[in-house]
């Protein structure tokens, strides 16, 4: 088997995948990422014990136990361009031996959960409630430089998109990509679920007007009015698309659930979103563990 080229699979000095500083033993099979740096201590303090703590850059890895079950937070900031190398890394730690650097035979799947905030595109999906992520609609373009083979429930979803939206033709091609339904059934208790679009920025890709005019002044409304199958986006956010897309290229499992802290409709903000985030949390390890 061909070995893969130091400038295709960059390692550190100590052999750690570049970006994330990391070795095979230092990351658990279930894996709960965060955008925030600042979210990892506030999941990891309810560890039972915690083995690893590594950090670089914007990502902050703890790998420990809680009720027996080896778990692993991390942050991964803001994008579908740090969710690219969080994920090939991830896969790297489990799939590729990074000594002979050759592709394992036997493959290992991680399921990795992000649990994030985000902003509704319903006007009834109130401030402070939990939507978790049936598909990833995404409109950043990041899976269109992998071979990725959708689904024709998703090439169905496409087609309808385009043709109830007009997306403009000059943005990035947009792609769908269902949850993994083992993950979405473990974790779909008290939460409102729906398709999930994945911007790449915050400001004009989310349809937020600060000083440069948009070319699409009307994509929240067409995002909040599209409708197949029983299926409606719910949310906007930056990571969820590329998570799912990479994820099932790989092998892996992959979920999203976000706290919603506004709701660009209703034009409201979460007074104080903390509780809501402390309460998902707590949850979902509780559905990991148990």
């Amino acid at each position: 088997m061909s070995k893969i080229a130091t400038s295709e699979l960059i390692l550190n000095d100590d052999n750690s995948v570049y970006h994330l500083k990391l070795h095979p033993h230092q990351i658990a099979k279930d894996i709960i990422v965060v955008g925030d740096p600042s979210r990892v201590a506030a999941i990891s303090d309810y560890f039972d014990v915690v083995e690893h703590k590594v950090a670089n850059r914007e990502i902050i890895t703890h790998t420990g136990s809680l009720n027996g079950k080896r778990l692993t937070v991390m942050s991964t900031g803001m994008g579908t361009d740090n969710l690219d190398i969080v994920i090939n890394e991830l896969d790297a730690l489990v799939n590729i031996n990074l000594e002979t650097r050759t592709i394992k035979a036997e493959k290992t799947a991680l399921n990795i959960i992000r649990l994030g905030t985000s902003g509704a595109l319903q006007k009834d999906i109130p401030v402070d409630s939990f939507v978790i992520s049936e598909y990833g609609l995404g409109l950043d373009g990041l899976m269109n430089y992998y071979q990725f083979e959708q689904t024709t429930e998703e090439v169905e979803l496409l087609n309808q998109f385009y043709q109830q939206t007009s997306y403009l033709k000059e943005f990035a091609q947009p792609y769908f990509v269902k949850v993994s339904s083992d993950l979405f059934n473990l974790l779909k208790s008290d939460c409102i679920s729906g398709i999930t679009a994945t911007a790449c920025g915050f400001y004009g890709p989310q349809g937020r007007v600060l000083r440069i005019p948009l070319k699409e002044t009307l994509l929240n409304e067409k995002l909040r009015d599209f409708s197949y199958n029983n299926y409606r986006i719910t949310n906007f956010e930056m990571e969820t698309s590329a998570l799912y897309g990479l994820s099932r290229a790989l092998g892996h499992n992959a979920c999203t659930i976000c706290v919603i802290i506004a709701n660009r409709f209703s034009k409201e903000f979460s007074k104080n979103y903390h509780p809501a985030v402390k309460k998902l949390i707590e949850q979902t390890l509780q559905k990991l563990v148990s």
